[in-house]
């Protein structure tokens, strides 16, 4: 269990985030107010990897697509493949960020949201459409994140090693 003083503790080391990592904070903490919680870094079935992945409370599916760079923004060719995969697709990009080519034809504007973060908090400046999952793809992802969630969890904990996680139960 986490005393106040250990509270204090897990807090401070977040004040020298930066770049994506202080993004994803900001994303995270606005999405919790929002009721949706996510998971950073998780592997999808095609072999891509979303940089969040959470559920909220209807049981719906968000993704979001962290970008830094704009270079890595406009040649990031496989954010479509992440689509197949959630309800509602983001970008989340740093505040000072130029977010024109967001709003191009080619990034979808009318189905992807666009947030604007730091490490503290985020604004979601564009929603994101939702386009609903098949009921079994549903069923499937949400079954995915929460083992996920739970190795993760049982990690931290130090009940199982990070190794024996990853190979018993594919990363």
């Amino acid at each position: 269990m986490t005393t106040t003083e250990d509270s204090s503790d897990l807090l401070s080391g977040h004040d020298a985030l930066t770049g994506a990592q202080a993004v994803a904070r900001g994303v995270a903490r606005m999405f919790l107010r929002h009721d949706i919680l996510v998971l950073p870094e998780v592997s999808l079935r095609n072999k891509r990897r979303a940089d969040l992945m959470g559920i909220d409370a209807k049981g719906q599916i968000v993704i979001v697509e962290i970008k830094v760079a704009r270079s890595d923004l406009l040649g990031d060719g496989k954010w479509m493949e992440y689509l197949d995969y959630c309800d509602r697709f983001y970008w989340a990009l740093p505040i000072g960020f130029d977010a024109s080519p967001v709003d191009g034809a080619d990034f979808l504007p009318e189905r992807t949201g666009l947030i604007i973060a730091d490490a503290y908090d985020a604004e979601m400046v564009r929603p994101a459409a939702t386009n609903a999952l098949a009921p079994a793809r549903r069923k499937t992802e949400t079954m995915r994140l929460a083992r996920r969630a739970m190795r993760r969890a049982a990690v931290s904990d130090g009940w199982i090693s990070p190794d024996s996680a990853l190979h018993q139960f594919g990363g």
